[in-house]
């Protein structure tokens, strides 16, 4: 079998969804950086603006930075769409707002099976240098001690056909693991959860994404939000969100979500896609000044058609007085 372009794979190949009236979300997503001293120079990274393609198309996207900045765009390697801005001035607090409206599509539903030959198209000479980063280890789904004797715990193997195996394995990852907020960090390497068998929707994607990888099927990961329809996903209904695309033959590329046991449908709503987490993080910045900083995030996903009343705060409102200047700082003041 000829191997598949990577035009084909990586933009256009994705699986069809039914044409009809489309499903319209909004978002709101606040995010403030707060600091224990005044800082300068902050530059800024955004990935918060969900993807257009066949599949959804984002409508409308307003982002609002306090304090006022300039605020550019460019595509990344990825295709995801980045806005930076800086703010070269003294300040104590940065305040990111964003507004979106975006439609996504039904999908037309997964067969049941696919066929004998799919092994054939996943071998290593039918798949294409477009797939390469998708194969690899990566810097947080890597085949670590930890996660290859969970591979041979769950006896996971080239078998089935492809499309029931990443079936299966989605609900095997869902099962092993607990889901348990705030039980590791945006850092935290997968063996912290597959050694306390308990995680957030990050891990639970990134230990699939390593999974997917040893039986060489191209995965990537899914930054974005899922629209909570009743209480059993198990995710948490008022925060980001990550799940998993592995690329199919006749497929192309399908979502699974580990985290919920689901397969990704008009309820995920995609923002970007990378190797892992450490492509495609909501914010990414840089400051110059001695100070810590705290991270506050609020989120609110609403069906418009069906529009849920929301009577909280994005983002929970707090006293913030600026703080003190260091007391060099000080000092320098009292000498000008």
């Amino acid at each position: 079998m000829k191997g598949v372009p990577p035009e084909a794979a990586l933009a256009q190949q994705r699986r069809q969804t039914i044409t009809g009236a489309p499903i319209h979300y909004r978002i709101q997503h606040h995010t403030r950086f707060r600091y224990s001293h005044a800082v300068t120079e902050g530059f800024m990274e955004v990935r918060l603006q969900p993807i257009s393609d066949e599949q959804q198309q984002c409508h409308t996207f307003q982002l609002v930075v306090q304090p006022q900045a300039r605020v550019m765009a460019y595509q990344d390697f990825m295709g995801n769409l980045v806005h930076h801005f800086n703010i070269p001035g003294r300040h104590d607090q940065l305040l990111m707002m964003t507004d979106t409206v975006v439609a996504c599509h039904r999908h037309v539903p997964l067969p049941s099976a696919l066929t004998s030959r799919s092994w054939q198209a996943l071998s290593s000479a039918n798949l294409t240098v477009a797939f390469w980063d998708y194969l690899a280890p990566s810097h947080f789904a890597r085949p670590t001690a930890a996660l290859l004797g969970m591979v041979q715990e769950i006896g996971l193997e080239r078998r089935m056909d492809p499309l029931t195996l990443l079936r299966w394995l989605n609900t095997a990852v869902y099962e092993y693991f607990d889901y348990t907020p705030q039980s590791t960090q945006v850092d935290s390497p997968i063996d912290e959860a597959l050694t306390n068998r308990q995680g957030v929707c990050q891990d639970f994607a990134h230990i699939m994404i390593a999974l997917v990888r040893q039986v060489q099927i191209p995965c990537r990961y899914v930054s974005g939000y899922l629209f909570h329809r009743d209480d059993k996903d198990r995710s948490l209904e008022d925060a980001s969100h990550a799940w998993v695309e592995a690329w199919l033959p006749e497929l192309g590329w399908v979502g699974f979500d580990p985290t919920n046991n689901l397969i990704a449908e008009e309820r995920h709503i995609r923002v970007a896609v990378g190797r892992d987490y450490a492509d495609v993080p909501p914010t990414r910045g840089v400051f110059r000044g001695d100070a810590e900083s705290e991270l506050d995030v609020g989120v609110w996903v609403d069906r418009m058609d069906q529009p849920v009343v929301h009577t909280g705060e994005i983002l929970e409102t707090i006293e913030w007085h600026a703080p003190n200047p260091p007391e060099d700082q000080q000092q320098q003041q009292q000498q000008q």
